[in-house]
């Protein structure tokens, strides 16, 4: 079911998107408090403090990449220059979640780089200790755990296989990143906080847009039903930006986030037509569903394979955890109707 036309983008936005911009200080502004106060509020608290305002950065880096809230691109990414978050380069996410929109291949563990998901065929090669691993992390308490570290440990086996192969988009992502975490590091040393703190306060930061992104995409047949309403506008949302309206950001990506509630508003019935109902009222409702419990296999439950498979129980480990095309791939791919 195709989703209405939006107006042009270029007929609607203004020259500077000030509730962003207004997000931007804050997040900025919150950062430097609780650097500046940590003798009073003490490192115990400090530290999730921080974790909020660096996860804030990383969901206005979300806004930036998809080009806001300057007509420049240029100019709306030296806001977000320096690397608050420490873990992974702009340019990198920049480039995989761009990728990622492209809806066909939602959920796909080849071609989606945000897929949760794994070949059948990868995850019949892992050996009982991993995949018991993957297993946790398919609950929430997992995904908030472990998450970051897989995800980081993925990005940066394959990240390295590439900039060994020359790929000079990759390499340059790492060296802005660095470039834009000095200073960070040098307003963090100045500081009350602990560089170990700090970075503490970034893995937590991370764990928190685990969050967002555990119900965001599902396996389904057809490639509307794949991606989540949440329906929720407390902290959470907010500290997300809105993202949870996710099926209505995939449907229109260049909409800022401050407009989506309103979009969905207008549109519930289709988009949750459009979507096949995946649909839930509020993170709540995802902590007391899926806090200890899975909402999916690790498997992608739309690509077949030999049971054969799964008899085999030796591994290498970066082939482990590599899902790219470069390990062994079933033949069968999830449908994209």
């Amino acid at each position: 079911m195709a989703m209405p036309s939006m107006p042009s983008r270029s007929s609607l936005r203004p020259l500077v998107e000030w509730p962003t911009l207004g997000m931007v200080a804050l997040c900025y502004g919150g950062l430097w408090a609780v650097l500046a106060w940590t003798d009073s509020l003490g490192t115990v608290l400090s530290v999730p403090l921080l974790a909020v305002f660096i996860a804030l950065h990383s969901s206005l880096q979300h806004e930036v990449l998809h080009g806001h809230p300057f007509r420049s691109q240029a100019l709306s990414e030296g806001l977000i220059f320096p690397a608050v978050g420490l873990f992974v380069p702009y340019l990198r996410f920049k480039d995989l979640h761009l990728k990622h929109h492209h809806d066909p291949d939602l959920t796909d563990p080849y071609d989606d780089p945000e897929s949760n998901y794994m070949d059948p065929v990868a995850w019949a090669r892992l050996p009982r200790w991993l995949r018991a691993v993957y297993r946790f992390n398919n609950l929430l308490l997992g995904r908030m755990v472990l998450g970051p570290g897989l995800s980081l440990w993925t990005l940066y086996v394959e990240d390295a296989a590439a900039i060994m192969r020359g790929e000079a988009r990759v390499r340059q992502a790492y060296v802005l990143h660095v470039l834009g975490l000095v200073p960070v590091l040098v307003i963090v040393s100045l500081s009350a906080v602990p560089l170990w703190a700090y970075a503490v306060a970034a893995y937590l930061g991370f764990s928190l847009l685990k969050i967002r992104t555990f119900l965001e995409h599902r396996a389904h047949e057809k490639v509307p039903g794949r991606t989540v309403i949440i329906e929720d506008r407390g902290p959470l949302s907010w500290l997300f930006l809105n993202n949870n309206f996710h099926s209505v950001h995939h449907c229109h990506p260049g909409v800022p986030w401050y407009r989506l509630p309103a979009i969905f508003a207008e549109r519930r019935a289709q988009f949750l037509e459009r979507n096949r109902s995946y649909f839930y009222r509020s993170y709540g409702e995802l902590f007391r569903q899926f806090f200890l419990r899975a909402k999916d296999p690790v498997p992608h439950p739309l690509m077949s394979d030999a049971p054969a498979l799964e008899k085999i129980e030796t591994v290498d480990m970066l082939g482990a955890l590599d899902q790219s095309p470069r390990g062994v791939a079933s033949n069968h791919r999830p449908k994209s109707v």
